[in-house]
């Protein structure tokens, strides 16, 4: 199928975008990598009047880290992200969730704040927003304002922000000293929306657990995130295997996936807290 007729806009700055969007409300949708727009628009998913392409908008293509976060625009194309060594030094987790998007070709052209935006709960990335804490940056005719990823999350492909308004950034938050990260999910074939994944940050004192948080795709309807630190406190890798039954436990009381014609409910359930151990059990022994 093609996309309905819409209109075309390509402002230039901030403040134009904001005008657009101003004018056209909720008719209008914003373009940055469109790998999931576009599908979106050509099966008729999806019929806005007016797109509001904002890759020649200045300032919104770079990845800045700083002591508490790293700042990622919102033209910033996943395999950026992947690829900058100062990002991982900051934030291993971005790395390890981005390697497992779609596929290279996806990760070239699809932006790692398009898919928190896009608030699709099968997607990596807005569980690595949710689980980092992270803060995302909105600019609307009223000015910026911020967002916690934990409040931006309204429902499935669901935001909180209005209609005028553009998500210019997401501030990942970075992890204490001594905190593990890891993520893993398991797809049908490589580069399929997940069955089940989990990404984890284990905060570590001596060898042994102090807190351990996980957060889920495909699994749960908006991205949340499941603290384990009342299972994992005090856990050293050798106390895992007998923590494990209660570890499972926990996960699977924690999501509400769906039955699907891919898996079962149940099978995604139990997918979920056998990904959750064997993860969590990688990263305590690296």
């Amino acid at each position: 199928m093609k996309p309905a007729p819409f209109a075309y806009h390509a402002p230039r700055s901030l403040d134009e975008a904001v005008a657009v969007l101003g004018e056209v409300g909720h008719d209008g949708k914003v373009l940055a990598g469109g790998q999931s727009l576009i599908p979106m628009l050509s099966m008729r998913l999806a019929a806005p009047a007016h797109l509001i392409d904002i890759n020649q908008v200045a300032g919104l293509d770079t990845v800045t880290v700083t002591e508490d976060a790293v700042r990622v625009g919102a033209t910033v194309r996943h395999r950026d992200v992947e690829r900058s060594d100062e990002a991982y030094a900051a934030l291993p987790l971005l790395r390890q969730a981005l390697l497992n998007v779609a596929h290279p070709a996806i990760r070239n052209r699809g932006t790692t704040v398009g898919s928190i935006a896009h608030a699709d709960a099968a997607g990596e990335m807005p569980s690595i927003a949710v689980l980092t804490d992270a803060i995302v940056e909105v600019q609307g005719p009223a000015g910026a304002r911020e967002i916690s990823a934990h409040d931006f999350f309204a429902g499935p492909l669901e935001i909180a922000i209005g209609a005028d308004e553009v998500v210019v950034a997401v501030r990942f938050g970075r992890f204490p000293s001594g905190t593990r990260t890891g993520f893993t999910e398991s797809a049908r074939r490589r580069g399929d929306y997940a069955l089940a994944g989990v990404g984890v940050a284990l905060t570590c004192e001596e060898g042994a657990i102090r807190r351990a948080r996980a957060a889920y795709v495909s699994v749960t309807d908006i991205p949340d995130v499941l603290d384990l630190t009342g299972v994992l406190a005090g856990a050293t890798p050798a106390d895992l295997a007998g923590r494990a039954d209660d570890l499972i436990g926990a996960v699977r009381a924690h999501v509400q996936p769906e039955s699907d014609i891919h898996a079962s409910a149940d099978y995604r359930r139990m997918l979920a807290g056998e990904l959750t151990r064997r993860l969590v059990a990688e990263v305590m022994a690296r």
